[in-house]
């Protein structure tokens, strides 16, 4: 193998690996013949140099060859799978794959957990008394066949080699990187096995990209590294410039996941919901054009059947299924802090990323990957983008279990809003589909 010194160096000064090369860095990586301050500054250097797309297949494929790959052949089904690049607020994921199943499509998800201020689909669903977020691949196989959706944690047997990746990029300031986000997330997807993948790829203040054409730039390389490797990706573009929904934190966020299976749902989070929706019913193995694909998706919603469906994942993945229709099961903390408005016009903006710093000031969220999660806390918004507002109204609940930490989070709650004397109309959610 090339020595790492000067792989490190080719990166640095604009070179480019071949896929032996970077194949071989990454073996030797995980047999610990690479340093981890090593491995780091080669991961600076490819960030501020760039990696072709040659490089990025290379890094996609050396990952997924660090560990096992699922094998949902047996299925003999198409299987769907979707991707949020992370935001705050984001219940997509406990909405979307139940409506997709009950629907008639098969959705298997590999989800992962909340680190900075976004949160993760399994430390929501951990919310729940009994439900089980490590399963094994037979079980996972299974219960595809069984439900027709699963969403279990990554395995620790799929691309490991990205999660060693990963844990140095949030520390060493490399995670905005759009060849090493497309090489992790679509290593995962690989590993997987499902067939289709659609991103839901956020803009804005709370998330990792600022602007549009980050975004789509990233989304355009994941779609061409997807498709090089057999599954088909597509890309929805949705606005994190405030929360989505009402809810953050998580047995909160599980909470209003229920209330939109229900028909009660913010509309923002049910707009996300169903272009994703359509989208993966389209490339499900229904053969169902758009329009009728949304139809149904509207369907499943209204009629009680993607609840029905939610149900029935929740049981069969061990959870106690007694909150849907008594929402004092799940822990909600105790102490409530109410923020007011003080002076009257409308709400012209909420800072995502502040909000979602909130809740992890609260512990609903992990500033490190130890860390431990505090499922009860949260907030709620009572008012978004273009609501109007009085002086003395109620912009945001916090919900605490310690109160100066609830304090702390009202404060920075009360900062994130922003209130024009002038009308502000409502933010649109979808950017791009």
């Amino acid at each position: 193998m090339t020595s790492p010194v000067d792989i490190i160096q080719r990166k640095r000064d604009g070179g480019e690996h071949s896929a032996v090369e970077l194949a071989g860095f990454i073996r030797a990586f995980m047999d610990g013949e690479v340093a981890d301050y090593q491995m780091s500054a080669w991961l600076m250097a490819a960030l501020l140099k760039g990696l072709s797309l040659s490089e990025t297949l290379a890094l996609t494929d050396a990952l997924l060859d660090s560990g096992k790959r699922l094998d949902l052949t047996p299925l003999g089904r198409r299987v769907v799978d979707k991707h949020s690049t992370g935001g705050v607020g984001d219940k997509v994921t406990m909405v979307l794959g139940p409506l997709v199943a009950s629907s008639g499509a098969v959705f298997g998800k590999m989800s992962g957990r909340g680190l900075g201020h976004t949160g993760g689909t399994i430390d929501k669903l951990e919310s729940i008394p009994g439900f089980r977020t490590s399963l094994s691949a037979e079980d996972f196989v299974g219960q595809l066949g069984e439900t027709g959706i699963c969403v279990a944690g990554q395995s620790a047997d799929l691309v490991p080699a990205d999660n060693r990746l990963y844990a140095l990029r949030d520390v060493t300031a490399t995670v905005e990187s759009n060849p090493l986000i497309a090489a992790s997330i679509i290593s995962k997807k690989l590993a997987g096995g499902a067939s289709a993948v659609v991103l839901d790829v956020k803009v804005g203040k709370g998330s990792f990209f600022k602007t549009m054409g980050h975004a789509q730039g990233v989304a355009h390389l994941m779609r061409a590294v997807g498709e090089r490797r057999g599954i088909t990706v597509e890309a929805i573009m949705t606005s994190m410039e405030q929360p989505l929904g009402h809810a953050v934190g998580n047995a909160l966020e599980v909470l209003e996941a229920v209330e939109t299976l229900k028909g009660k749902g913010p509309s923002d989070l049910v707009e996300v919901v169903l272009a994703l929706g359509t989208r993966l019913l389209v490339l499900s193995d229904l053969g169902w054009e758009a329009p009728q694909a949304e139809a149904e998706a509207r369907r499943a919603l209204a009629n009680g059947s993607a609840l029905a469906k939610f149900r029935e994942w929740i049981k069969v993945q061990g959870g106690d299924v007694s909150f849907i229709d008594d929402p004092a099961a799940l822990p909600v903390a105790s102490t409530e802090i109410e923020i007011q408005a003080s002076s009257q016009g409308w709400i012209e903006a909420i800072d995502a990323r502040v909000v979602g710093r909130a809740a992890v000031e609260l512990g609903a969220g992990r500033q490190r990957q130890e860390d431990s999660i505090d499922h009860s806390v949260g907030v709620r918004l009572k008012l978004k983008k273009g609501d109007p507002v009085m002086p003395g109204q109620v912009l945001a609940s916090v919900y605490a279990t310690e109160k100066s930490k609830g304090q702390k989070a009202a404060g920075m709650i009360q900062a994130a809003y922003g209130i024009s004397r002038s009308r502000v109309e409502p933010a649109p959610v979808l950017l791009l589909e």
